[in-house]
């Protein structure tokens, strides 16, 4: 038999097979996603957030050893959990008050564990961003780690503390997930991008933790916000144009 077509054998195998493991973590999600934890609110956002493809993208499965960085009030929490309940193991980091008054106290989130227990984030006074001391997660050997819309909240240093901590407790191999809110290229601070963050800068960055680029997915393209206003703004929340970026973590 040829290489090219051992190749091709290859491929066609690891794809039925992602798939059909897939197929167990989407009806997890499913159910999850019905399940009367959630708020109406919550619920509304599917639409929005695409949870089932995007963490399709990203790899998921429910045997997964994962990290979630800033949970906030546990949107995303809520879908994990309940997916890597049995097999899994997920952890929360950075931020976790709200989540663990809101969430981790409800029937079936027992098993969810804490992370990074001696970082600290906070703002300094006439700072637009977070700094982030003691970044280490604590974990090790980890699958895969997320951060959905939190990437803009830190400084430079901030960035490079969390892309290292998360570059240390990923196994190789490991995926990094991160999805944003887009920023114009190369535009610099202004009172209406807090909240955005240049993508090109988002891989450099990224990139220089040690990571590689791997995939990319225009599943929250957004044609119409035109990326001049702040996201809180009614006329593009809830639908701001984010850029969504799998890395995976290099070496042996």
């Amino acid at each position: 038999m040829n290489k090219a077509l051992l190749i091709i054998l290859f491929t066609a195998v690891h794809g039925l097979t992602f798939a059909a493991d897939f197929d167990a973590v989407k009806g997890k999600l499913e159910t999850a996603m019905a399940d009367d934890v959630r708020s109406e609110s919550e619920r509304d956002r599917d639409r929005n957030r695409k949870p089932v493809a995007t963490l399709q993208f990203f790899g998921l499965l429910d045997d997964m050893k994962v990290v979630e960085l800033l949970p906030g009030g546990g949107w995303y929490t809520k879908l994990l959990a309940p997916v890597l309940a049995e097999n899994g193991e997920l952890f929360v980091a950075y931020g976790t008050s709200s989540v663990s008054e809101n969430v981790l106290g409800e029937d079936g989130f027992e098993k969810v564990q804490y992370a990074a227990g001696e970082a600290k984030m906070y703002r300094p006074e006439g700072s637009r961003f977070y700094v982030l001391e003691n970044a280490d997660l604590g974990v090790s050997d980890v699958d895969m780690v997320f951060t959905f819309r939190n990437y803009h909240n830190f400084s430079a240093e901030g960035r490079a503390a969390m892309n290292q901590a998360v570059y240390d407790a990923l196994k190789p191999g490991g995926i990094y997930a991160v999805v944003d809110h887009n920023r114009r290229h190369m535009q610099s601070d202004n009172s209406e991008n807090r909240r955005r963050v240049d993508p090109v800068l988002a891989i450099k960055e990224i990139q220089a933790a040690g990571f590689e680029l791997v995939d990319y997915s225009d599943l929250h393209y957004r044609a119409d916000d035109e990326l001049r206003y702040e996201v809180g703004r009614k006329t593009v929340t809830g639908n701001t144009d984010r850029w969504t970026l799998k890395f995976r973590k290099t070496g042996d």
